[in-house]
C-alpha cells in the first residue's frame, strides 16, 4: 500500500494527518474505506455537499433508435440537492429536431412539461429517469446520505487495470455494481440489472461507462458517458458545460397543483 493511500483513507475517514498501520489491511481495504476514498478523490464529502447543492448542466445526448439510426437532442439539467437522492429536486429539459420538453422531479413524483402544459409520461420514460438517479456516481458518493449498504465484491483486473469492484445496494434494494481504479480511484464503469418484460423473461443488463474526467469547481466530473443495454450502446452524453451553487426559484420545480394554485391566486 502506497503513502498515497493511507494519506487519502486517513483525511478521508478520520481528518487525521497519518493512519496507524494496523488501522488498514494492506492486501484488503473494507468496502467502506474504499468508498470513503473514491468520495475524497471526487471532492471530498463536505466539498461535494457544498459545492453540488444544486447546478446547472448543459450537454448533447445522441440516442441510438431501433432502426439503428442515431437521433441526437440537448438537455439542461438543474438541480437541488435534498438530505438524500429521495429528496432531490430535479429537472431535465432536452430539445429534440421536433419537439422540446421537460420531465421534473420533486417530492418523490415526477411530471412533464411541454410549455405551460402539463402532462404524465410514460411508465417507461420514469423508469428511465428514476435509473438515472438510482443507478448513477450519487449513489455512491452518497451512499451514507442515501442509508445504503456497501459490499467489497473483490479485486478484479481488466485490459490490464487494476479494479476494486464495489456493489452498493439502497434501501429498497436497488443495487449497482462499481467498478473502480485500483490507481486513479475513479468510477470507469458501473452496472446493473432491471427485469425483463414478460414472465420467464431474462434480466435486461445495463453498463454505464465514464470518460474524459475533469475538475468543475473543485470537484471531479466525468464529461462524456456512454450507456450499454445488453452489450449494445445505446446513448452517448456529452457534457459540455456545467456550474453548481447556482440559485434556483422554486418554480422551475413546480408541480401541477402548484400551478394551478398560483394561477387563480389573485
Amino acid at each position: 500500500m502506497t503513502r498515497t493511500w493511507r494519506v487519502l483513507l486517513a483525511v478521508s475517514l478520520l481528518g487525521l494527518t497519518s493512519l496507524p498501520a494496523s488501522a488498514v489491511d494492506e492486501k484488503q481495504p473494507t468496502a467502506e474505506q474504499i468508498a470513503e476514498t473514491v468520495i475524497f478523490i471526487y471532492g471530498t464529502r463536505p466539498g461535494l455537499a457544498q459545492v453540488r447543492r444544486s447546478g446547472m448542466e448543459r450537454g448533447r445526448i445522441v440516442r441510438l433508435r431501433e432502426d439503428g439510426r442515431s437521433e441526437e437532442a440537448t438537455y439542461e439539467r438543474r438541480f437541488v440537492r435534498g438530505e438524500s437522492l429521495e429528496k432531490d429536486k430535479v429537472r431535465l429539459d432536452q430539445k429534440l429536431p421536433n419537439m422540446e420538453y421537460s420531465l421534473v422531479y420533486n417530492g418523490g413524483r415526477i411530471w412533464g412539461r411541454i410549455g405551460e402544459t402539463f402532462f404524465t409520461p410514460r411508465q417507461e420514460t420514469v423508469d428511465e429517469f428514476i435509473a438515472e438517479m438510482r443507478h448513477g456516481l450519487d449513489a455512491l458518493l452518497r451512499y451514507k446520505e442515501n442509508g445504503s449498504t456497501l459490499t467489497l465484491v473483490g479485486k478484479d483486473k481488466q485490459k490490464n487495470i487494476d479494479l476494486w469492484v464495489l456493489d452498493v445496494t439502497d434501501k429498497e434494494k436497488n443495487r449497482t455494481r462499481y467498478y473502480i481504479s485500483a490507481k486513479s480511484w475513479r468510477v470507469l464503469w458501473l452496472e446493473y440489472e432491471k427485469p425483463g418484460v414478460g414472465l420467464g423473461s431474462t434480466p435486461v443488463k445495463y453498463k454505464k461507462s465514464f470518460h474524459d474526467y475533469r475538475y468543475a469547481q473543485s470537484t471531479l466530473v466525468p464529461f462524456r458517458t456512454v450507456l450499454y443495454v445488453d452489450g449494445k450502446m445505446q446513448q452517448e452524453t456529452q457534457l459540455l458545460t456545467v456550474t453548481y451553487g447556482v440559485r434556483m426559484e422554486d418554480v422551475v420545480f413546480q408541480s401541477p397543483e402548484a400551478a394551478a394554485a398560483a394561477s387563480v391566486t389573485p
